[in-house]
């Protein structure tokens, strides 16, 4: 195994995911002020499952995103 190829794709792969994560919660965001299905002060539940079938690995993130 090639350790530096091997980090750098998982950096990779996790900038990617943080990227369009972020992006996307945004934009949700964005709309549902715009469309008043918030008011700005909510706490936002999140998740994310992170899979990997060949590791056998199938785990859960969550948080909280405080817009106030």
């Amino acid at each position: 195994m090639n350790e530096d190829t091997f980090n750098m794709d998982i950096r990779k792969f996790l900038k990617k995911v943080g990227i369009n994560a972020q992006r996307e919660i945004e934009h949700a965001v964005l709309r549902a002020l715009d469309e008043r299905q918030l008011s700005g002060t909510e706490t936002l539940n999140v998740s994310m499952t992170l899979d990997v079938p060949e590791l056998s690995i199938h785990e859960k993130l969550a948080g909280k995103i405080h817009l106030n």
